[in-house]
């Protein structure tokens, strides 16, 4: 031991993991559960939820935990205390994607298409499950970048009143030969009825992994234009893009202005 350290008293730590068994899945599955500072002060007090996809500890769930933690600091208040449920991958590709069509989507990747699957399991599942042990609120965030960003952008267009909150960075919309965004959706000029707000990020990322050539930024926007030609006042949508930052370097950036402009007061 180094002379100037003296014996650890506390373990850092940044949550806690636990194994829930998945009726619709069939399997165990990790979740990492973040709770705010101010969680076991009140027994009455009641929270947002933010579900993390990509939320494992190797994954997004660290950094995006300490953006929450800092964002919620009283000094900071720029949003609510809220829970985080890390969800973590096991098949990545089966979970967050819908069945596709394109040939070179199944070759390369064989397990996919489980989308429908993850969504039950979210709303049947893991949302009852975090009712039942937390004090939650009615007010839900889904968190997606990437392969995760295309899963979110299929709940909003499908299941839209599953969250209140999307933050989607850089959705791999190129899936399926870009097929989400000619999907006619559930999505309308009266669905939601509730208040939901919908942040959208990309960077410069260019082609995207499909068949037919996709721009994934030129595909963002698409998604963001298809979204506002729904004029849906109880849609808040915003949209950035952002240049200077590439399809590995967009994350924590997106991240914090989503997050920020979300609860912009």
């Amino acid at each position: 031991m180094l002379p100037f350290l003296t014996q650890a008293q506390k373990a850092i730590t940044l949550g806690t993991s636990y194994e829930i068994q998945s009726t619709q899945l069939g399997e165990k599955r990790t979740v990492n559960i973040y709770l705010p500072d101010d969680y076991s002060d009140s027994t009455n007090k009641k929270y947002d939820v933010i579900y993390l996809l990509d939320g494992g500890v190797d994954e997004d769930y660290i950094h995006f935990c300490g953006l929450v933690q800092f964002f919620s600091f009283p000094w900071v208040n720029a949003i609510p205390q809220s829970i985080v449920v890390g969800i973590a991958n096991t098949d990545r590709q089966r979970d967050m994607s819908f069945p596709t069509t394109a040939k070179m989507d199944k070759k390369k990747w064989p397990t996919t298409g489980g989308s429908a699957k993850f969504m039950d399991f979210l709303e049947k599942d893991l949302m009852p499950y975090m009712e039942k042990n937390y004090r939650t609120n009615s007010n839900k965030t889904i968190v997606g970048e990437s392969l995760s960003g295309l899963f979110a952008c299929e709940v909003l267009m499908k299941k839209p009143a599953m969250f209140n909150n999307y933050l989607i960075i850089s959705p791999s919309l190129w899936w399926d030969n870009g097929s989400l965004l000619n999907y006619n959706p559930v999505l309308s000029a009266t669905v939601p009825a509730k208040r939901t707000k919908v942040y959208i990020a990309v960077g410069k990322e260019g082609l995207g992994l499909s068949e037919e050539p996709h721009v994934m930024e030129v595909d963002a926007n698409v998604m963001a234009d298809k979204i506002e030609a729904l004029n849906n006042k109880n849609i808040k949508l915003q949209f950035d893009y952002f240049p200077e930052y590439n399809h590995a370097t967009i994350g924590h950036f997106g991240l914090y202005e989503g997050l920020r402009k979300m609860h912009a007061k």
